[in-house]
């Protein structure tokens, strides 16, 4: 009989070629992922035990084992943070005020797709969340890992950890007892924990613990940065990639201190009864931290979990042989604004009131550069240059001058058509093309958008894979160092540049090094 054509034109509904449920042992029990077509999830996995009570400001420990089989098929508690303001256009872009899984302190959880749980020893894609280290889950819609897995045939593994004042009240800095003096990394323990898990478990989701790459973008970048220079994590992964959120420099143990005291006087709390910090409801706990300020709350150096800076005086060498990735977009810094449409006028101003007397040095470099850019976007341009970006090119250099492992370098530059062009090529843009998310806004349901996806996602495949980016989707990558500082320029014509821009990065020299990225 003839195949129907109405067969092949509509999408099939109600008919599964394969079991809807798989049940995968993991070393603590057995585990209940649901299908969805041909990607499989495992959702709210826990990967250590709760936070909350004599586990707060502690390391993290390992889970209780179960008996039966526990149902994976929905996200987990994140840790408590205040919500996102559902008000802005970027916000409700990137899905950042669309929260999953409650709050809570029995937090440290995971999250997996995989296109079969099997024996093939897919690469393993660990992704960290955004958000700095004060908000975001590995349960927010924009790092859903199901496209990615389908597409490059990987497991994708997102993770939730304990962020701010629950995971880097640095107490050993205000009279703690010894038992709290991690209290000012536990959230990058959290990481090293779940990197852990991976390393037991992930072969039986058809993972392969050798082919580990951890990645994140702003505060994941962050992370990741950390993470690079933590002991307790070496051997842990064996690729990784940092996107707009290359940290050079952690807090110091007086900077964490003085936060922490003030953490305390929020809570009516001293030296004498600090333990009491882990009996109060984590309500109280978390309008403390907003009252302190929640970006305050950063990893604090000082203990053998974080012996030093990740980046300064130099790369670390506890990765030193780890293939790394590092990369900022044209335009990250239009992520911080509320208006979008100024005009000359305002640009000069605002460049004045930032540079003083250089500003119009400044104005003048960047329309030599950019003659009919938007006033908003330039601005957001020089935000990014003046900051962070410096970080980028600092931590790839010191990367390539180790000599060990290879350091590739990208400038994302392809700008979103969302919001008839406002954002440019915004902070966060390329999260999505990672995940392979070519539904995501950002991109606009456009072929470009589509081709640019696949662009970056084949990169980070690849990587995974191999340990290197260079594909057949790509020009040639060459690595970066000091001399040539080869660039992939990820745009409509995307194409490697020797210091892209160069101009621009010499002239901020000049300036004092920024000392933590963006959001």
């Amino acid at each position: 009989m003839a195949r129907s054509v109405l067969a092949d034109l509509v999408v099939p509904r109600g008919a599964v070629d394969r079991p809807v449920f798989r049940d995968v042992e993991t070393t603590y029990g057995v585990v209940q992922g649901i299908s969805a077509g041909p990607v499989v999830s495992f959702k709210g996995i826990p990967y250590a035990a709760s936070t909350a009570g004599p586990g707060r400001f502690m390391p993290p420990q390992k889970p209780e084992a179960w008996t039966g089989v526990r149902e994976a098929t929905a996200s987990g508690v994140v840790c408590p943070q205040q919500p996102a303001d559902p008000r802005g256009d970027y916000a409700r872009t990137i899905y950042w005020d669309v929260n999953v899984g409650g709050y809570g302190e029995d937090c440290l959880s995971l999250n997996i797709w995989t296109p079969a749980a099997d024996g093939a020893k897919r690469p393993v894609l660990v992704s960290f969340h955004g958000g700095g280290f004060a908000a975001g889950a590995g349960n927010n819609v924009g790092y859903d890992g199901a496209e990615l897995a389908l597409w490059g045939d990987v497991v994708v593994v997102t993770v939730n950890h304990r962020l701010a004042s629950f995971g880097y009240t640095y107490l050993a800095g205000v009279g703690a007892p010894e038992e709290f003096r991690y209290a000012g990394v536990c959230g990058l323990l959290d990481l090293v924990a779940s990197l852990e898990w991976v390393q037991d478990n992930i072969a039986a989701f058809g993972g392969d613990p050798s082919r580990v790459m951890i990645f994140g973008q702003s505060g994941g970048g962050a992370k990741t940065s950390a993470v690079l220079a933590m002991p307790p994590a070496r051997g842990l992964f064996s690729r990784a990639a940092v996107q707009s959120g290359s940290m050079v420099r952690a807090q110091t143990e007086e900077t964490g201190a003085r936060v922490a005291e003030k953490l305390l006087r929020e809570l009516d709390l001293t030296a004498a009864n600090i333990r009491n910090i882990q009996t109060l409801p984590w309500q109280q706990l978390l309008e403390a931290q907003l009252r302190v300020g929640a970006i305050a709350f950063t990893p604090v150096l000082g203990t053998d979990a974080l012996p030093h800076h990740p980046f300064d005086p130099a790369a670390p060498p506890q990765s030193a042989d780890v293939p790394l990735i590092v990369s900022s977009t044209l335009e990250d810094a239009a992520l911080v604004f509320r208006q979008h449409h100024i005009d000359e006028q305002t640009l000069q101003a605002a460049l004045a009131e930032r540079f003083g007397e250089q500003g119009d040095d400044v104005y003048a470099l960047y329309r030599r550069h950019e003659p009919d850019k938007a006033p908003h976007l330039i601005l957001a341009q020089v935000l990014t240059d003046a900051g962070f970006r410096r970080n980028v090119h600092l931590q790839a250099e010191r990367k390539a001058a180790q000599g060990a492992g290879p350091v590739w370098v990208y400038q994302w530059d392809w700008p979103t058509p969302a919001f008839d062009g406002k954002f440019g090529a915004i902070h966060g843009i390329d999260v999505a093309a990672s995940f392979h998310a070519v539904r995501d806004t950002f991109f606009a349901g456009q072929e470009e958008g589509r081709l640019m996806a696949d662009r970056l996602a084949s990169a980070w495949v690849e990587f995974a894979r191999t340990g290197d980016p260079n594909n057949g989707a790509l020009p040639a990558w060459p690595t970066y160092d000091a001399k040539t500082r080869a660039t992939m320029v990820f745009d409509a014509q995307t194409r490697v540049e020797d210091d892209p821009r160069g101009e621009i990065r010499e002239y901020f020299e000049q300036f004092p090094m920024p000392q933590t990225p963006i959001g």
